[in-house]
């Protein structure tokens, strides 16, 4: 029996979107369900995304049983910065079989050119500021908090379908503890400039704090492979979601003469706390999710933004700056009890981010490879 291919509108029935994951990662140690009512708003019509993109979600059956799923996006943003008719999938799952895997981007593909797009890149679910890439390497441990997690076969399935490795990207572990003599030297030179101050991000001023982080965001990142603007309701969204995770001993604004120069933001790995919900908060899930945040110290965290605004990157003075917060938020670890933490995620192509994050002692853990394919 061949494939059968039905789409799903946004505001449609998501169950069996969110639940066919059970059966695909049954056998994979290492897979953590996400939250459902995290990815039910993230996939909703009023999400901050879907404020300026379009949208469906694809479900694969065969023989009346669901065995894959796809979202398939167009992002508005995307085309106003960069102007080349491409669209996008994601939240990409199947069960090993091929006829699955190409029903679905083929009907994706479809989607996309019915509505003028001529490119069709992936996975992304559902940008570059969210999950990006399939895992091709570090399918031995779990995915940290907002990190894609696959089974080995995937990337091969996207691969068969027709796609092209256009990108790869870079999850790298670092383990909290004593600094490197050159790091140290660097947080002490960047510390000792009277025009430098730095300070954790202020839980009682987060909407103040969350300006600062997305104006530094948006221009750090502005030449970055592929970016797009996070939006302010995307990133207050982002601060919502973090809000009761995050720890200021592992966040930092640099200010350079009063000015904002420099963000570096990591989260507790919500993922060691979700092991075992399968995505669900009721009926136990709630209790043991409030117990896990209240009670239990995660000892991993996730590294999620770090930036240098445009203005101080290429001056010599404060080259070190990224080393800087490195060092201040590994001490800030310390506090906390983190054993290691993840960097995530780098671009291959970014040598000097790369360089900085090797200084610092953190080697390369699991690899993601972003495909792209004309439609």
């Amino acid at each position: 029996m061949s494939v059968e291919i039905r789409e799903v509108p946004l505001n449609g029935n998501l169950r069996p979107f969110l639940d066919v994951v059970e059966e695909i990662y049954r056998s994979d140690p290492y897979y953590v369900r996400p939250l459902d009512l995290m990815i039910k708003d993230r996939l909703s019509p009023k999400s901050p995304f879907f404020q300026h993109a379009d949208g469906a979600l694809l479900l694969a059956y065969r023989h009346g049983r669901c065995v894959g799923r796809s979202s398939v996006q167009i992002d508005h943003e995307h085309l106003a910065k960069h102007g080349d008719d491409t669209g996008f999938f994601g939240f990409f799952d199947t069960e090993n079989d091929p006829e699955v895997a190409a029903g679905l981007l083929n009907h994706a593909a479809r989607w996309l050119s019915d509505r003028g797009m001529k490119h069709m890149r992936g996975p992304l679910s559902l940008s570059m500021n969210d999950e990006v890439g399939c895992l091709i390497e570090g399918f031995d441990s779990p995915p940290m908090i907002m990190m894609p997690h696959h089974r080995p076969y995937q990337a091969e399935l996207i691969e068969r379908a027709g796609f092209e490795r256009i990108r790869t990207f870079y999850a790298w572990k670092y383990d909290v503890g004593n600094l490197k003599r050159r790091v140290q030297q660097a947080h002490d030179d960047i510390a000792s400039l009277p025009e430098v101050s730095s300070r954790p991000v202020n839980m009682n001023n987060i909407e103040g704090d969350t300006r600062i982080v997305m104006e530094l965001y948006n221009d750090a990142w502005s030449d970055n492979w592929g970016h797009v603007p996070m939006t302010q309701a995307e990133l207050k969204a982002l601060a919502k979601d973090f809000k009761l995770l995050l720890r200021p001993e592992i966040t930092q604004i640099a200010f350079i003469e009063g000015q904002p120069a420099a963000v570096a933001i990591a989260v507790p790995n919500l993922n060691e706390a979700l092991r075992d919900l399968h995505g669900k908060l009721l009926p136990l899930g709630l209790f043991k999710l409030i117990y896990r945040l209240k009670l239990q110290q995660m000892d991993t965290a996730r590294l999620i933004i770090l930036g240098i605004a445009r203005r101080f990157r290429n001056n010599r003075k404060y080259a070190a700056l990224s080393l800087y917060l490195y060092a201040k938020l590994n001490e800030g670890g310390q506090k906390l009890g983190i054993r290691w933490g993840e960097l995530s995620y780098t671009d291959e192509a970014n040598g000097p981010v790369n360089t900085a994050i090797k200084m610092m002692g953190g080697s390369i853990y699991k690899k993601y490879a972003l495909y792209q394919r004309d439609i």
